[in-house]
């Protein structure tokens, strides 16, 4: 596992602090590792939907239902 040294602003740390604090998380470690695994999934979202418009400015009009675009939204929301 790759180790670095970062630094946080004081309001950033103390948020931080309350977050182990309140057992939510059992180090610094493990809260910043969780918010990269959150903001990767969010950006992979965030890539799925632009590709598929992207695709539909390219394509024209899609045939899938408004219900299979949204289950397919829904099975990468819930990974």
């Amino acid at each position: 596992m790759a180790r670095l040294s970062i630094s946080f602003t004081k309001p950033n740390d103390d948020w931080l602090n309350l977050q182990i604090e309140s057992k939510e998380y059992s180090s610094k470690s493990e809260l910043v590792n969780d918010l990269i695994r959150q903001a990767r999934k969010q950006q992979a979202e965030v890539d799925w939907i632009r590709t598929r418009l992207e695709n539909a400015e390219q394509k024209g009009f899609t045939t899938d239902s408004k219900e299979e675009i949204l289950r397919q939204s829904k099975s990468l929301h819930n990974g």
